[in-house]
């Protein structure tokens, strides 16, 4: 499966530079990537906000007092959890406190007085980040929260020593393209380059030093081609 990813991504890489050639685009170097598509999973996850609740999170449930109405739920595809007295309602695309006071508004309708209702995520499953290449732990990881593409490596360990500090491009989908943006990591440390907030399905792959990829050629026409393109 990764392999196929991969191969993908090679694959938007040659169609880019083959564009790029015949339009002539150009832009800076760590132009920021707009927010993904709202109408998927991971448009329900703004970067700047808590984290989103989605399909198939698994939820905590409890009300202050009530030890029979602690439960966990599983989020399903629809965004949608079933829970006692009150039934169906929409978990999804919530944040927790927004979930908090739906539960208790709720709850509240005929069933308790000035219920205090807590939701805790056990399982981050709808929200994650892809991170690849030269970093000391290649996976994928949950986004639990605001996370900025600095905070991002560091879950995946930090960049190994073959990392190229200026080969590291994020992926997203925006509108219905793949598109894409590069960073030079070591100018964002010193705030020389603003650090972009990460989302839902993002990709983020950093380059080795040297290497010979279709994402190294990107790289090196970044000159005169743009950095922040639709694959």
């Amino acid at each position: 499966m990764k392999q196929v990813g991969r191969f993908l991504i090679a694959a938007a890489f040659a169609l880019l530079l083959a564009a790029c050639a015949s339009a002539g685009k150009r832009a800076a170097m760590g132009a920021e990537l707009p927010a993904p598509d709202t109408t998927t999973a991971s448009g329900a996850y703004e970067g700047g906000t808590d984290y989103r609740i989605g399909a198939s999170d698994l939820l905590k449930i409890s009300v202050f007092g009530v030890q029979e109405l602690e439960r966990q739920a599983r989020v399903n595809s629809n965004g949608q959890i079933t829970l006692p007295l009150i039934g169906g309602i929409m978990a999804g695309g919530k944040t927790i406190p927004e979930l908090e006071q739906e539960l208790a508004a709720r709850y509240a309708d005929g069933y308790l007085q000035n219920p205090q209702v807590s939701v805790f995520v056990e399982e981050f499953t709808s929200q994650r980040v892809t991170v690849e290449g030269a970093v000391a732990k290649p996976g994928i990881y949950p986004l639990t929260g605001r996370t900025t593409l600095l905070q991002a490596i560091a879950m995946a360990q930090g960049m190994d020593e073959l990392a190229d500090q200026r080969g590291v491009v994020l992926f997203r989908q925006v509108n219905g393209q793949r598109q894409a943006a590069a960073f030079d990591m070591s100018m964002v440390r010193s705030g020389e380059m603003h650090d972009p907030l990460i989302y839902g399905d993002d990709i983020i792959v950093v380059e080795r030093s040297g290497s010979k990829t279709v994402v190294r050629e990107f790289l090196n026409r970044l000159t005169a081609f743009a950095m922040f393109l639709a694959l």
